[in-house]
């Protein structure tokens, strides 16, 4: 199946990407991430960059394989073992460990990482900081497009400090990151995907936006069970194709209005 079914899902703006996360080594619960995408209809699967990991994610799923990471010779021993697809990125994790990064951080990690697998003509997703603003974001992604990345992830993110604890606090809106996907494809032609909070109620809104993609990540991880996430990606999956057979539909109206002038 190979990385050619995500990238038909995007052209045809339904992709979804189930996000096991970044630092889950679990291989019970990733076996089962994976088993409920591929049940669940979804367009590929997101990974840790772990051998362990990669090797249950093969066994589990046909579906396409991402590989996540901010660690760009981790990246390229993904890239040897035969994975479909790069993420740089999926912060979410890294952010609750106290971890944040600007946007030239990203940009610095982007670059080394393509330098280093240039040659192997692998697809590569970006995500944006969305602790930023969206000007810095614009202008980010303008110069990943010259690096030739493949695929821009939105994130949502807002700062809240606690009064008794000065620490900041950064907590995912799908709010935001609907905001940031219309935002960036006005100024950018690579396709967007929408992570950060997304289910089958805002995932319309992010496709309604301008995505091509989502991200699920929150919306799985919430269960150990099996049939529960298979459930909710298809929940997602089918609140897609509702919207686009709504699309469909207003478009058959418009054309038998037309003929009918």
């Amino acid at each position: 199946m190979g990385i050619e079914i995500f990238k038909k899902h995007l052209r045809e703006k339904r992709a979804v990407k189930i996000d096991a996360g970044i630092n889950n080594c679990n291989l019970d619960n990733v076996a089962k991430i994976c088993r409920a995408a591929q049940k669940g209809h979804a367009s590929a699967v997101d990974i840790a960059a772990d051998k362990r990991v990669y090797e249950i994610a093969r066994k589990n799923t046909k579906l396409p394989v991402f590989v996540s990471s901010i660690h760009p010779f981790e990246i390229l021993e993904a890239v040897k073992w035969g994975i479909d697809a790069v993420e740089i990125g999926n912060f979410s994790d890294l952010y609750k460990e106290g971890r944040s990064f600007t946007t030239q951080e990203v940009y610095d990690i982007v670059l080394e990482t393509m330098s280093l697998i240039n040659k192997y003509d692998v697809f590569t997703c970006v995500t944006i900081p969305g602790n930023v603003d969206i000007v810095q974001q614009i202008a980010l992604v303008k110069k990943l497009e010259i690096l030739g990345v493949d695929l821009i992830q939105t994130e949502g993110l807002k700062q809240i400090t606690n009064i008794t604890n000065p620490n900041i606090r950064l907590i995912n809106y799908p709010q935001a990151s609907i905001d940031n996907t219309f935002e960036l494809t006005q100024h950018t032609s690579l396709p967007i995907m929408t992570s950060s909070g997304i289910s089958a109620k805002t995932a319309p809104l992010a496709f309604a936006a301008g995505a091509n993609a989502v991200g699920v990540g929150s919306a799985i991880n919430k269960s150990d069970s099996e049939v529960a996430i298979t459930t909710t990606i298809m929940a997602v999956v089918g609140s897609i194709s509702h919207r686009n057979s709504i699309n469909r539909e207003i478009a058959r109206t418009s054309r038998e209005l037309v003929v009918g002038l």
